[in-house]
């Protein structure tokens, strides 16, 4: 019987050849796992269809059907889901188009410097500044734009304002 010190023809002791026998033994008699593919992919596909159909069903409960509407209009801009229902008095909301995305602006409320930089903001000119009375309105607020909604301002057009006499 040879120690493990001893040194083999093959430059290895015997402990160290014992445990590349192992080693082989080893990859030799296990089995490859068996992955399948199109199972793993159609799984994921069903989850995922799942998902939107569960957040799909949770924003038409929620009342989000407008939204949801607007960001399945499938619109070439990534700004498409910007719009929004108009929820204010149309009398006192702007459309504005904005390369092709019309984007509501609503005045209601704001004081005459407000709606100044709003304007400059679209790119939009102010016309004729008029002063009309409603009911229970702050003095000095936008309390009507012309054109309003339904109609679309461009750049560079002329936007009325009329805002409370107190």
């Amino acid at each position: 019987m040879t120690s493990y010190g001893d040194v083999r023809p093959s430059g290895c002791t015997p402990f160290e050849e014992e445990l590349m026998n192992a080693m082989d033994r080893f990859a030799s008699s296990t089995e490859a796992p068996d992955f399948d593919g199109p199972q793993i992919l159609r799984r994921t596909r069903r989850r995922r269809s799942i998902g939107i159909a569960a957040v799909t069903a949770a924003l038409v409960a929620a009342g989000g059907g407008t939204a949801l509407a607007a960001v399945s209009s499938g619109g070439s801009s990534p700004t498409a889901a910007v719009t929004r229902t108009v929820t204010n008095s149309d009398a006192t909301t702007m459309l504005y188009n904005d390369h092709g995305v019309k984007i509501p602006v609503d005045f209601s409320g704001r004081d005459l410097t407000l709606a100044k930089q709003e304007l400059l903001k679209t790119q939009t000119k102010l016309g004729t500044v008029t002063k009309g009375s409603v009911k229970n309105c702050k003095p000095g607020s936008v309390i009507g734009v012309d054109p309003h909604t339904p109609k679309v301002v461009n750049s560079g057009d002329t936007v009325n304002l009329t805002i409370c006499a107190g």
